[in-house]
């Protein structure tokens, strides 16, 4: 149930679907109706060429004397006739003799004057075939001669072979299944084609949320699909002149502020008194903290770093490697002999902003690496008190502080794990957030290996 609802899903499936049951109705009643118009054709063929035959024994009968007729009809069964002649129109009791399309043929061809009648049609075996393979259908007629003597006629017909009665139609099944296939071929690439600029679009729509510098989408096909790719591209164009000033304004802004709160550090040297001068000098830490982190958070979102391939066991020796000749509780577990197209400086930053949150807050970092499913997973682990569950994915906005453990006292501006997941969205990857069973607090960094054969950009 589940396959048939996904497969119900797809417009492409839908325009499949509707474009094979339309061409099937519209055939099934176009060769209803055909059939419908042969058969009555052939009927009416069949009815003239009986009249015609009918009309040219009754004619020599006539011609003749009463004494030689027996002669004729007898000559007669040569051509699938019984032919005999009767008393009068009471022999043919039960016969139609108003209406009906012999008779009418048969009355406008040997006139109005004379009396005809047709007994209903009958399966008959045929006299004059020992073998027959077929039935036959045996039909009576009644013909008043001028001589008022009345000519009974019994025509043996070949009815429909027993082979035709098994297909449908005129052509066999097996004629049918081929342009069942041909037309379920043909309503299938009338449906990829109607909706492959859709998957395109979706694709950019998709590409565009993980990389806003990606290449615009060719504005070619139908009026239609052209005025949507022109509008997707200027959406992206627009949305990228916004990151990029925003990106940029919160750059200047940082690197502006550099320069006075330098100033402010080197007056409050000369602050007389002692305890307010450290309180200064603290509040000023925390400022230079922010606008470095601000900074960094500037050049999270910019993706102009040159992308390269990088030795993701390498890169995690050096950063934790790093971390503990800084004083850090950090181990590393694990290794994949995988490489990563990533921009080397920013994915340093990411890992060193996850190992500081960890060692902050959660007194160490344990490191593991593994490769799976095509994906490198990177986990880090800490003791800490963990996050709450509702707040697991607040965490990730900027500025956000949880008040219990990541205040600003502790040193934290809300801006790490920010940064972190802003440059792994920039690799395509993910990162998630768990707290643990026993105690402390998980980050689930994945990344997509680069494929074999890449060429690797130094």
């Amino acid at each position: 149930m589940k396959g048939l609802k996904d497969f119900a899903g797809s417009i492409g499936n839908r325009i499949f679907v509707l474009l094979l049951a339309g061409i099937v109705v519209a055939i099934a009643a176009t060769t209803w109706l055909a059939s419908n118009e042969r058969k009555s054709s052939l009927r009416e063929l069949r009815f003239q060429h009986l009249a015609e035959r009918i009309e040219q024994l009754v004619q020599a009968v006539d011609d003749i004397p009463a004494e030689q007729r027996p002669i004729v009809l007898q000559a007669a069964a040569n051509f699938g006739f019984e032919a005999n002649i009767v008393g009068d129109m009471n022999d043919a009791a039960g016969a139609n003799a108003s209406t009906g399309p012999v008779i009418d043929i048969l009355q406008a061809r040997l006139g109005s004057e004379r009396k005809i009648a047709v007994q209903r049609e009958t399966e008959c075996a045929s006299p004059y075939r020992a073998e027959a393979p077929h039935r036959e259908i045996c039909r009576v007629v009644y013909v008043s001669l001028h001589d008022h003597s009345l000519l009974r006629l019994r025509l043996h017909q070949p009815g429909e072979p027993p082979v035709m009665r098994g297909r449908s139609g005129p052509y066999g099944l097996q004629y049918i299944a081929l342009f069942l296939i041909l037309i379920a071929i043909l309503a299938y690439l009338v449906a990829r084609m109607a909706t492959r600029p859709i998957r395109k679009l979706a694709q950019a729509a998709a590409e565009l949320g993980r990389d806003i510098d990606h290449p615009p989408l060719p504005e070619t096909g139908p009026s239609e699909i052209r005025q949507a790719a022109h509008a997707f591209n200027a959406m992206q164009a627009r949305i990228r002149r916004q990151i990029q000033h925003r990106t940029h304004m919160l750059a200047a802004i940082t690197h502006d502020l550099q320069t006075p709160l330098t100033r402010l550090r080197l007056r409050l040297e000369k602050v007389a008194d002692p305890e307010l001068q450290q309180r200064l000098i603290d509040d000023l830490a925390v400022m230079h903290g922010m606008v470095r982190e601000g900074l960094d958070l500037a050049r999270s979102m910019d993706s102009s770093e040159k992308i390269q391939a990088l030795d993701i066991d390498s890169l995690l020796d050096s950063v934790c490697a790093d971390a503990a000749d800084a004083g850090q509780d950090v181990t590393l577990q694990g290794s994949t002999r995988a490489f990563v197209m990533a921009q080397p400086g920013a994915l340093r930053r990411c890992l060193t902003n996850l190992l500081d949150n960890a060692c902050k807050y959660g007194q160490l970092a344990r490191v593991s690496v593994s490769l799976e499913q095509q994906k490198i997973a990177i986990r880090i682990r800490d003791q800490g008190p963990g996050i709450p569950e509702a707040e697991l994915e607040s965490v990730f906005e900027p500025f956000y502080r949880l008040e219990a453990s990541r205040s600003r006292d502790t040193g934290g501006t809300g801006l790490g794990l920010t940064i972190a997941l802003n440059i792994v969205e920039n690799h395509h990857g993910s990162l998630k957030l768990r707290n643990l069973a026993e105690s402390g607090l998980e980050a689930l960094l994945e990344l997509p290996v680069m494929p074999a054969g890449k060429p690797r950009i130094n």
